[in-house]
């Protein structure tokens, strides 16, 4: 199983402090079926920035301490960017890391809205040849209000990504509902663990992936599957999951 959203990189942004607790959460990641982990730390997010060449040579080394430790779990290189009007300026400058550099941006928004800029922005990404992931979105204030400003995005080319512990009621009540809307709607095409430590922001894939599976069926299990791994391999994803909805008009605002 791919984990396309962790912070596990050591001492970089809120996620691991320090090596020691890297290869915990790789130890953690093993038991919970992750065979590989696009490390994703915060970019621009106002407290932190990782840049390109600074995430791939932290990649590197902490892929050397795994091996040493005998913990078979790959890491992959790749950037958590909060949403800033220059990225595009950045990414020419090399300071932007697409998702293991592939067509692949990872995109997120502050938690209380979506800037007015952000359509035209990802225009200007696609133009470029690149595809925005809107990270977390069932976490987003604005979007759980209007989720039609996700579905316009969506509609005009870009993906997201749902966090596992959403999706089981680990961010309570309310954003479990509104994950669980999200996936009904097909406005989701990856599950991620966005995990940060092995304590109160663990991976809990596994256990996600059950409860998908009892709720809505293999198929939809195979597909969030299969778009990590296509997504690694920079293939183009499946879009459209296989979900039979009975109150689908309710939810649906298009």
């Amino acid at each position: 199983m791919i984990d396309i959203h962790c912070h596990i990189l050591p001492g970089v942004d809120d996620g691991a402090e320090d090596v020691a607790e890297s290869l915990e959460m790789a130890k953690r990641a093993v038991e919970d079926g992750i065979n590989t982990i696009i490390a994703t730390p915060h970019h621009k997010n106002n407290k932190y920035e990782n840049t390109k060449i600074q995430i791939i040579d932290k990649v590197n080394l902490l892929n050397d301490a795994l091996i040493k430790e005998g913990i078979n779990l790959k890491i992959l290189h790749g950037q958590e960017n909060r949403i800033y009007g220059e990225i595009l300026d950045d990414f020419d400058n090399g300071e932007i890391l697409p998702l293991v550099e592939s067509k692949y941006l990872f995109i997120e928004f502050p938690s209380g809205h979506v800037p007015r800029y952000t359509e035209r922005l990802f225009y200007d990404i696609q133009l470029r040849g690149l595809i925005p992931i809107v990270v977390h979105p069932e976490r987003n204030q604005e979007i759980m209000e209007r989720p039609d400003v996700l579905y316009n995005l969506v509609e005009k080319g870009a993906l997201t990504q749902v966090t596992a512990s959403s999706i089981c009621g680990y961010f309570g009540k309310n954003i479990k509902n509104f994950s669980h809307q999200l996936i009904e709607a097909n406005l989701t095409h990856f599950v991620a663990s966005d995990a940060h430590n092995i304590h109160n922001r663990s991976f809990k894939m596994q256990e996600t992936f059950e409860l998908i599976e009892k709720k809505y069926g293999t198929n939809l299990v195979y597909l969030y599957k299969e778009n990590s791994e296509l997504l690694v391999e920079n293939k183009n994803i499946y879009k459209e999951a296989p979900v039979k909805v009975k109150n689908k008009k309710r939810f649906m605002f298009f």
